[in-house]
Parts: C-alpha cells; structure tokens; sequence
C-alpha cells in the first residue's frame, strides 16, 4: 500500500464538486493540494469562494496552463465544464499529470456520440475508446495504475448501481427500463441559471430533459458494456427544490419470478466487498446518505411490477466522493482513504 504524500491540484475549484473535493482532500492522510485554479484573472483566496474554507486552506485560486500546473501537482481533478476539460487534459497527460475528469468529456466510448448529445466535436477522441470510466464497484481493477479516468455522473452512477446487478444476472429485460430519477439544485452547478433561481424553483417540482436528457447514453452504455446486452432506459430527471441529493426509482420489467428476499440476497452476493454500497431494508431517502459516499439501494414489488430505489449525495458519490474513490484506486490507497466519515 502507499504511504507516500501526492501533490493534488484541483481545476474548477470554485463550483460546489471542487469545494466538495477540497473538503475530503483535506482529510486525506497522503495528499497536499498545491493548487487550485480559476479561469477568472483576478485570483482571489480560496477562503473568499468558498468561505467555508476559512483557516483551512492557504491557497489563492490561478489561471493557470496545464503546463505550469504539472509542474507542481502529480494528479489533477479536473471539474471543469464540458468541453473545457477536453481542452486542457491532452496538455496535463502529456506533462506527466494523472487525470480524474469530473466532467462528461471522456465518458462516451464513441466520438460520434458525444458529437450528438453534447453538439461539439471532440478534439481529443482517439482517446476515448480507452479510457477507463470510474465507476469502481464495476472496475475497480481497471482504475488502478491508470492515467486518466472519467469520473461518472451523479444521476449515472445511481442508476446504474441499482440495475447493475439484476442486469447481470439477467433477471430482467434490457430494454424498456424506466428511471423516474430526482435531484437537489446543486446538481445544476453553480452558475446562476433562471430555472434554478429560488423564486422559480422554490415550492415547484418541475422534470426536465425529457428524452434528450445527456445521462441517457451513458446509462445505456455502461450497462450494456457490463451485462454485456443491448441496454435500453428510459431516463426522466426531476428537480427538487433541496440543495443536494439524487432518488432514482426505476421500474425494470422481470424475466421469470422471484422473491423479494431472492433479489435483496443477488444486490448483497454482487455488493459483497463493496464498501460504498449499502443494500438496505427501509426504503431509502436522501438525508440517510447526505455528505456520505453511499449509495444506498433497495427493492419492492407492487403487485407484479418490479421497483428498485437507489439514492445517493450528488456531490459526493456523484462527483467529489467518487473522484477520491477513483484516485486511491489510482495511486495504491487504500480505496476508502478520507470517504468513511
């Protein structure tokens, strides 16, 4: 196991995932953050973005180059915006920089696709069928030693985890799968926007992204990738005026029968070793995995239909939480170092 110190270096850290980032990092016994970046010329203390981080952390947010950020950070988070990650991840690889993106950059396998859901051309896609997407309860494995990886998405990786299993053990049919899923505002980012400005979201609960919602082919392409079947869903997202969280309840046609205490027993058989998924009894809510890196998931049945609830924190196993989850793989951590808390 590694016991050495890493230089870290965030890239975005002025949005809610870098503060998040900042927050574990902060307690993670191998890592001292070096630097911190902004794309604002003006440079202002960490403290005076994120005033939470008074006294915690003595860094002033840069605008700096791949370059000049290699020079003093081993990895970097990458949480810029779509399509600004792809911009400057070619130039810290080449520099000798490891690589978590937070962003959707590298998550696609096809360039084509993204091209169609995201509507830019990627400039780095023969990098794309390589790289490895972060989700560790699927690949662990595969993260570990590697230089770049493409952290999931919040609404993503609780889908996925709650129909993973049950896909893989061909217990249901691929196709026709619906995610009714939910989200706090802190999903939106932080940059005012007027459908998540308070008086228009506030006592409202509005979907959105309705058949064109850019979650959609990375759900599809994971599970099909490890089920190793055409995956199919149907994904409508929701807003929630709360500031974070993520309840996805999904409603998978069943191959056959089976019990309840049948289907909980496969989630604990495919979960087992898996320290951030809980398999619970009590039908989960947002405040049972608020500041937590669990996902926790359970299953009902309504007369014959099939319901599966998955729930998580959108800023941390649904960015920031997994992204140090993803980079302990990377360097030889202990993969739980700074999460369990």
């Amino acid at each position: 196991m590694n016991n050495e110190t890493t230089r870290v270096a965030i890239y975005g850290s002025t949005g809610y995932a870098g503060l998040e980032l900042i927050r574990i990092l902060l307690r993670h016994p191998h890592v001292e953050i070096t630097c911190l970046t902004t794309r604002q010329d003006d440079a202002p203390h960490i403290s005076e973005v994120h005033p939470s981080l008074t006294g915690l952390l003595d860094l002033r947010c840069e605008n700096l180059s791949p370059g000049q950020l290699a020079e003093r950070a081993d990895v970097a988070f990458c949480a810029l915006p779509h399509v600004a990650s792809m911009e400057v991840i070619p130039d810290l690889l080449s520099a000798g920089c490891r690589v978590v993106d937070l962003s959707a950059d590298y998550r696609l396998n096809d360039p084509n696709v993204y091209e169609q859901w995201y509507h830019h051309q990627h400039i780095d896609a023969e990098r794309l069928a390589t790289t490895v997407y972060g989700l560790p309860e699927l690949w662990a494995e595969r993260i570990k030693g590697v230089d770049l990886v493409a952290n999931p998405g919040c609404y993503t990786s609780t889908s996925i985890l709650g129909l993973a299993p049950l896909l893989c053990e061909e217990l249901i049919e691929p196709t026709g799968i619906i995610i009714d899923a939910k989200s706090g505002l802190s999903g939106a980012g932080r940059q005012p926007k007027l459908g998540t400005l308070f008086a228009e979201c506030n006592e409202s609960l509005t979907a959105y992204g309705v058949g064109n919602h850019r979650h959609t082919p990375e759900i599809d392409q994971v599970l099909s990738e490890v089920s190793h079947q055409n995956v199919r869903v149907i994904f409508t997202p929701h807003l929630i005026p709360m500031d974070r969280g993520i309840l996805c309840t999904m409603y998978p046609r069943m191959k056959g029968t089976a019990t309840q205490s049948d289907l909980l027993d496969v989630y604990r058989s495919f979960y087992e070793g898996k320290p951030f998924v809980r398999i619970v009894e009590h039908l989960p809510a947002t405040k049972h995995v608020t500041g937590t890196n669990f996902c926790d998931i359970t299953i009902r049945f309504s007369r014959d239909q099939l319901i599966v609830f998955s729930c998580t924190d959108n800023l941390i196993k649904g960015a920031s939480g997994v992204a140090v989850q993803n980079f302990n793989l990377m360097c030889g951590y202990a993969e739980t170092t700074a999460l369990l808390f």
